[in-house]
């Protein structure tokens, strides 16, 4: 409760509880407030709104490229602020909260499990990844002091960033490139759900999108 408290408190010192997704406005305030923050109550008292609100901003809680050689496992939906003043116009940081849960609805309707989406890290450079069954493999690098990590393919290449996270490490993608990852996804498996990330990428300035993984 000590932490939800002072949640709430950074929260409207940020400029109020509403200003998440763009659906702020002055009318209806009371009510409007009272909901979002029974939500975000919800969420901090749980241990994953917990473990978001601390590890948020890209740039905390940083990856070495030894830390990350080794096999990991989709543990859900990712996501980090790329500047705490990015954060803060977001809505406050439980705002990381609420865009994993927009996210948790399409990874599931894209059929997502620990099972059929992966990755491993080995230390010659090479990763190989399966994302909702598809394989993908190639080289890897990464920066250290940025956190940001490149992948290499034969068909496709991305730049992503990786942080650590409650459950083991994040790979984070700027929305647009995720979105295209998901989408091409979508349209191999008939899947046509993706939109979610389209909307978090109008609605939210510097945040990245992905994945999270554990061991």
């Amino acid at each position: 409760m000590i932490l939800a408290t002072t949640a709430v408190s950074m929260l409207t010192a940020c400029g109020g509880l509403g200003t998440g997704m763009g659906t702020s406005t002055n009318s209806g305030n009371s009510s409007g407030t009272g909901s979002v923050l029974g939500g975000i109550i919800g969420a901090i008292t749980n241990g994953e709104g917990i473990g978001n609100a601390i590890t948020s901003v890209l740039g905390f809680d940083k990856v070495t490229a030894k830390g990350l050689v080794g096999a990991w496992h989709y543990a859900g939906p990712g996501c980090a602020f790329t500047s705490e003043n990015m954060l803060a116009k977001a809505g406050g940081e439980m705002a990381a909260v609420q865009v994993k849960e927009k996210l948790k609805s399409q990874f599931d309707a894209l059929g997502f499990t620990a099972s059929n989406t992966s990755v491993t890290f080995t230390e010659d450079g090479k990763f190989a990844a399966k994302i909702g069954g598809r394989s993908w493999s190639g080289t890897w690098t990464l920066d250290e002091s940025t956190g940001a990590i490149t992948l290499k393919g034969l068909i496709l290449s991305i730049k992503g960033y990786t942080k650590r996270s409650v459950t083991g490490i994040s790979l984070l993608f700027e929305s647009k490139k995720l979105l295209s990852i998901l989408q091409t996804i979508a349209a191999i498996s008939g899947n046509s759900t993706v939109q979610a990330v389209g909307d978090l990428s109008k609605n939210y300035d510097g945040v990245r999108l992905g994945f999270e993984f554990a061991k």
